[in-house]
């Protein structure tokens, strides 16, 4: 017998209203609405930081079966700093724009995402990372470069507040946060596209997991956070913009 604490969730609630049977608005993109950008907005006159072009980036091979076998998260890390290399190699890994294509219509990303629809902006809490100030950044996927965001003393701690207390935000080298930007996925799956930035977060931070071990640094990821002040930590409405995922990424202790 179904338990009927089971049976009131909104979680089973929202599992069941986003069946295809139950989605019969048509979406934006067959109303041929415009289609949202590929990234979010920003100052142009803002000076942006350069990374390591992807064929410029160097690092150490390793092979993928040891990557995948020997994968674990990692909460505890070392002061070794990351390099601007191995942080433009992560952020590449994870959301790097190999190609667009057909005018803008969509990019062809390392990541899989439903209908490449790519509804991710990456934004970085820097805590020791060569050449960086500490604070907060925006990598810009397209440009492959980084935009200081808010460089602000205490900016760590609210993190660590949003993040409910888990200082290994703050004592990592540097802490992805993932920014959905919705629209971007309803406007062609509606309703639907809430599950699949889900499962997009997923190949995202696997990609991190896995590309960490080219650089001899540990992940984990972390789900427990509070939504709402994350959006007043990174100034972003809640609703349109919200934080989909963190995730830690430091050195490993020898």
């Amino acid at each position: 017998m179904e338990d009927q604490n089971i049976k009131d969730q909104i979680g089973k609630e929202f599992m069941k209203k986003t069946q295809y049977r139950y989605i019969t608005q048509k979406s934006d993109q067959s109303l041929n609405y415009p289609q949202p950008q590929l990234q979010m907005e920003y100052d142009d006159n803002v000076q942006l930081i350069d990374l390591p072009r992807p064929e410029e980036i160097e690092v150490e091979n390793f092979n993928l079966r040891d990557a995948i076998e020997n994968r674990q998260s990692v909460r505890k890390y070392s002061d070794e700093p990351l390099s601007l290399m191995e942080l433009a190699w992560l952020l590449w890994a994870t959301q790097g724009v190999k190609e667009v294509v057909r005018d803008g219509y969509c990019t062809l990303r390392n990541v899989p995402s439903a209908g490449a629809r790519h509804a991710f902006d990456t934004f970085l809490l820097v805590n020791d990372v060569e050449g960086l100030k500490p604070g907060i950044y925006r990598y810009l996927a397209l440009e492959h470069k980084l935009m200081e965001y808010i460089i602000e003393d205490g900016i760590a701690d609210a993190v660590v507040e949003a993040a409910y207390g888990q200082k290994m935000v703050k004592n990592d080298a540097v802490t992805f946060i993932w920014v959905a930007d919705i629209y971007r996925m309803f406007w062609r799956y509606v309703e639907r596209g809430y599950r699949y930035i889900h499962l997009d977060a997923g190949h995202v931070c696997q990609n991190l997991y896995l590309s960490a071990a080219n650089v001899g640094a540990g992940v984990c990821a972390i789900a427990a956070f509070h939504d709402e002040l994350f959006s007043q930590v990174l100034r972003i409405d809640g609703e349109n913009h919200f934080v989909i995922y963190l995730a830690a990424v430091g050195k490993k202790k020898e």
